[in-house]
């Protein structure tokens, strides 16, 4: 990630997580949140709006040839801010927390300086998160099967 083309990919997403996540302070404290979690605050607009904005990141990381581990990486973290930050009250506290435009800049910024740590992290990262919903999806799916078998006892 050398060329000057990369260079300017990574400067404009710098910008971008400034204005997103960082762009206003509040007096007396280090909290700082962008327009993200302002966006967020206007129902089912603001979040896709701001999703939209975001997936910037995923463009500028693809033109750099990052690997398809740190896109789905960076994916998630776009997908995490969307879904929870579209439910009501819970989800508009956690877009001023999460941050997922930082999270991405972060990552590529890793990637820059250390492309193979930073695509082995994400394939962990990702192996790990497939991990966690095949055991969801497994408790789920034995939980059905003990509430079938009861109610089948019951009825029978």
């Amino acid at each position: 990630m050398s060329t000057r083309a990369d260079q300017v990919h990574l400067n404009r997403l710098r910008a971008i997580t400034r204005v997103m996540d960082d762009a206003i302070r509040i007096p007396g404290t280090r909290f700082r949140f962008g327009l993200d979690g302002l966006a967020g605050l206007i129902p089912g607009v603001g979040d896709a709006l701001t999703a939209g904005i975001s997936c910037y990141a995923l463009l500028a990381a693809a033109r750099t040839g990052a690997p398809a581990s740190v896109l789905l990486r960076m994916a998630g973290n776009i997908l995490i801010d969307t879904l929870v930050g579209a439910i009501p009250v819970v989800g508009d506290v956690f877009d001023f927390g999460f941050r997922a435009n930082r999270r991405n800049l972060r990552i590529l910024e890793h990637y820059a300086t250390a492309p193979g740590h930073t695509r082995n992290a994400s394939r962990g990262l990702l192996a790990a998160a497939a991990g966690l919903v095949l055991l969801i999806l497994a408790g789920a799916a034995s939980l059905a099967i003990w509430v079938g078998r009861t109610l089948l006892d019951l009825l029978g």
